[in-house]
């Protein structure tokens, strides 16, 4: 979504290119007033998915109450749990195309060329957030400020499924919460 709104250039948009150029966190206010806005598009009128949001119980909050105002039902929650160690471990290790931004991790999908990206050849660059003592305090402000929202939401449509496992078990794991959810058969 603040992707989306910094390249349309809308006024949430320019807010947001501003908190972000500064190094700072988008505001509440305003990732809400995003969301609001997205969720009221026609391709979310049956569903749509939110990754990385909610992050603060504030948000989860308000999330709930925009559900409830809008008749929409309570979200099903899929928490993808990693341990720290393995989250670090696999985020030193990408790499970002300096020219066309595809990216690669040098332990599960090298370039074919080292430090060159496959599409456009361009150098391969290691993202200023892809060093540890950032992916650390990373951590530190997501213990602090996200892990409160799985239990906002853990008495409700909440899913725990280890993330470091194999990505057959998570698809089949991910799968199987949402097939209730969207009344659909497994297809073999």
């Amino acid at each position: 979504m603040l992707r989306s709104e910094i390249a349309r250039g809308t006024d949430l948009g320019r807010q947001t290119k501003a908190v972000i150029a500064a190094g700072g966190l988008v505001s509440d206010e305003i990732i809400n007033r995003m969301l609001a806005r997205r969720i009221s598009e026609p391709d979310c009128r049956h569903g749509f998915l939110l990754d990385g949001y909610p992050r603060t119980p504030q948000q989860a909050e308000y999330f709930d109450t925009l559900l409830t105002a809008r008749g929409m039902a309570q979200p099903l929650v899929i928490h993808l749990d990693v341990p720290a160690e393995v989250l670090i471990s696999r985020m030193v290790c990408r790499r970002q195309c300096s020219g066309c931004g595809q990216m690669f991790n040098v332990l599960s999908k090298r370039p074919k060329s080292p430090g060159r990206c496959d599409d456009c050849g361009a150098p391969l660059t290691v993202r200023k957030d892809d060093h540890e003592e950032v992916i650390r305090e990373r951590l530190r402000t997501y213990d602090a400020q996200t892990q409160p929202v799985l239990s906002h939401y853990y008495n409700g449509n909440y899913f725990h499924i280890p993330g470091d496992r194999s990505p057959t078990y998570i698809f089949e794991a991910i799968t199987q919460a949402l097939e209730p959810v969207l009344n659909c058969a497994p297809t073999t």
